[in-house]
Parts: structure tokens; sequence; C-alpha cells
């Protein structure tokens, strides 16, 4: 059974930094692309980060030149490095994976990080 796990969220203030992680764990044979969404109360999910398998990235415009993503495909887990917070970016994060185990392709969510940015 595969799952993703995040961690590292917590509460900061504004200005600060935080970096979450997010470990695929299972019977995995290769991961394409990750991605952080973000659902802040009363708010759609959005996308925050994307990094392909082959270390290309994309990011939302609201986050550039502020957030890093990144992955270490040897551990099967993805970073978020947020820098410069600000209390806009308070929302509930979810890592996001398509992952192929036992032959299959399959959409993967984690259970979700809640990130507070507050003084």
């Amino acid at each position: 059974q595969v799952q993703l796990v995040e961690s590292g969220g917590g509460l900061v203030q504004p200005g600060g930094s935080l970096r979450l992680s997010c470990a695929a764990s299972g019977s995995i044979s290769s991961i394409s692309g990750m991605t952080w969404y973000r659902q802040a109360p009363g708010k759609q999910r959005e996308l925050v980060a994307f990094i392909a398998s082959g270390g290309i990235t994309n990011y939302a415009d609201s986050v550039k030149g502020r957030f890093t993503i990144s992955r270490d495909n040897a551990k099967n887990t993805v970073y978020l490095q947020m820098n410069s917070l600000q209390s806009e970016d308070t929302a509930v994060y979810y890592c996001n994976a398509n992952i192929k185990s036992n032959y299959v392709w399959k959409n993967y969510w984690g259970q979700g990080t809640q990130v507070t940015v507050s003084s």
C-alpha cells in the first residue's frame, strides 16, 4: 500500500521560514511528477509548486522567489522550502504524486500538514 506522509508544518511568524517534507512509502517502482498544493479556509485547493522526475519545476506566481521545491529520488521524498512567509500563506499543505506500484500508475494524496503564519 502506497502512502504519502507530510511533515514540517507549524506556526511561524511573518517573514519566517518552514521546510515541508513529503515521503512516499510502500511498494514503489517509480514516481513521476510531485506537487505541493494548499487550501486555505473557505478557499479552493490551489497548486503551489511542481517538480518533474527530471527536476523541472513550476511555481504559482504568489510563491515565486520565496518557495523552492526539490526532491530526493533515492528517498522518494519531496520538499518545500518556504521563506519570507506571509499571513496569506496560511493553509493546509498537501503533497500529491503520480506513483507506479505493482505495474500500475496512480495519483496519491497525503493527509495534509497545517501551516499557520501569524504574529
